[in-house]
């Protein structure tokens, strides 16, 4: 237990400084602009590894018909493959600020789940205090009450001269 003396029970329903359990991820959903909310769900889509699939499977496609498909119809030519490059060097220019934005959304929410799970910690620990308090209230006066069952049982100590 703290060096200071626990609330009460009475005292913890009375006491208003700590607040009502929040749900922070819904307050998080309600504070986001329409470009935040676009920056989370394409940071969330590009990490992911149906995404990865995609980019992977197009690349190989890519690859295999200017390499392997009749010499008329390649649009890529294959020793310099210069679109093939060019590509994902867009999608990286595009991909890289709208990811960074992402991630800076996520932390924020991120901190603010664990601001929430602070704030619910200190409340439990203030109630943990209060029970143990009377838990040791109860013990001792039921170690009391047991000192005097136990004397009237005995009667008085008999006087020795």
């Amino acid at each position: 237990m703290s060096k200071n003396k626990p609330l009460t029970h009475e005292e913890l329903k009375k006491d208003k400084s700590h607040k009502a359990i929040r749900n922070v991820n819904e307050e998080h959903r309600k504070n986001l602009t329409r470009l935040e909310q676009l920056a989370v769900w394409i940071t969330d889509k590009v990490g992911s590894m149906g995404f990865f699939i995609i980019i992977f499977v197009w690349t190989i496609i890519w690859l295999g018909w200017n390499t392997l498909a009749p010499q008329a119809s390649r649009f890529d030519p294959f020793l310099p493959l210069s679109y093939g490059f060019l590509y994902p060097i867009l999608l990286q220019i595009f991909l890289m600020p709208l990811i960074m934005i992402g991630q800076n959304l996520q932390g924020r929410h991120a901190e603010a789940r664990a601001e929430s799970d602070f704030e619910i910690n200190v409340k439990a620990e203030k109630e943990i205090e209060a029970i143990l308090l009377h838990l040791e209230q109860q013990m001792i006066s039921c170690s009391r009450s047991s000192i005097t069952w136990k004397m009237k049982a005995v009667g008085p100590k008999p006087k020795i001269s």
